[in-house]
């Protein structure tokens, strides 16, 4: 799996079993590959490469991920695996045109580690009409259906709950994405423990207007991307950049993120909300989400905090190779539930 806050590769190795109990999981081993300096400006600017720039990009990051996977199982003496579930790098997702392109190319992974490998996981629910996001809503589903709701806070928050036998899941806003900009003003990767936030103040009119953005009051599905995030959300910060510091931006950032996840999130009941993904480590953030919400918010082991979603793009190539739905329709708003996901065997 590969985030788009650029933190790393995240690679695990699971297991699944499944009984009349249901599915369960073991992932004994897990890892994240930082990006270097220049995988990191490659990724950032692979959007508004040429074509050909682009296909070799493509190429190269599969090889990329292939011999990382390769390390990987080389480290742990992994001595049996069954296939290869990639995400691979989202560089476009615009489901409103039908299209969304990850990178990582899954024959040059299946040709690098001589494993078959599933990439792709998010074409055909595009092309179905689909968000083709979030996905890993059929993973709370069936692994972690004990809680009320699924939260997770990467480069964009995004939460999955089952109602009335329905699952229904969607983008909330952006997280890391829109805090890792502004920490970069600052000279810092990201906003360690929101240590820049905290030192910020609350401005009240661009947290209005950031609430008030249309997207919050569309019903799902629905999901976000760079494209929204940089021609809306940045569109409005950038107009408070020159009379307001990168700090009470940031702090007003925080407080617009708690708020909508308040919203997205029954308060009425206290209910248990498994919390996961790179926002959770980030102290401030969580006391500004706790501080908004009546819910009970659960951060498991740190593992699961930073490898849900490598987890269960595995057990969505598990659900692939056996013929069986890995995206539903009711988070996605494809015409149909589908198998998503491209197989290259070696």
């Amino acid at each position: 799996m590969s985030g788009s806050s650029l933190d790393g590769l995240d690679i695990c190795f699971c297991r699944f079993e499944y009984s009349e109990e249901g599915w369960k999981y073991d992932m004994p081993y897990s890892q994240t590959f930082d990006y270097s300096g220049d995988w990191k400006k490659k990724l950032k600017e692979a959007g508004t490469s040429s074509a050909k720039s682009f296909v070799e990009l493509d190429k190269a990051f599969g090889e990329f991920t292939g011999q990382k996977t390769l390390d990987f199982i080389t480290q742990n003496k992994i001595k049996q695996v069954d296939f290869i579930a990639s995400h691979g790098h989202t560089v476009f997702h615009n489901p409103e045109k039908n299209y969304t392109t990850q990178i990582g190319s899954g024959a040059h992974i299946a040709a690098v580690t001589n494993i078959p490998s599933i990439t792709n996981f998010r074409l055909l629910d595009t092309a179905l009409g689909g968000q083709g996001a979030p996905l890993v809503p059929i993973g709370d589903e069936l692994l972690f259906s004990e809680y009320d709701y699924c939260l997770n806070l990467g480069g964009y928050s995004n939460i999955s709950y089952n109602s009335n036998g329905v699952r229904l899941a969607y983008d909330i806003s952006p997280v890391n994405k829109a805090l890792n900009h502004y920490a970069g003003k600052e000279k810092q990767e990201f906003d360690k423990d929101g240590e820049i936030g905290r030192k910020g103040k609350i401005i009240a009119e661009l947290l209005s207007v950031l609430n008030q953005l249309e997207f919050y009051d569309t019903p799902g599905p629905k999901s976000l991307g760079d494209d929204w995030l940089n021609s809306v959300f940045f569109e409005i910060t950038r107009k408070y950049e020159e009379n307001h510091s990168n700090y009470d931006i940031m702090r007003t950032i925080y407080e617009h993120i708690a708020i909508q996840i308040a919203k997205a999130t029954d308060q009425t009941h206290k209910k248990k909300i498994l919390t996961t993904g790179g926002g959770a480590h980030n102290t401030f953030l969580m006391e500004c989400i706790r501080h908004h919400n009546k819910n009970k918010i659960i951060i498991p082991d740190d593992q699961l905090v930073n490898y849900k979603e490598s987890l269960i793009f595995a057990f969505m190539g598990v659900l692939r190779v056996e013929n069986k739905n890995n995206c539903l329709a009711s988070v996605t708003g494809a015409k149909k539930d589908n198998s998503g996901g491209i197989i290259h065997c070696i």
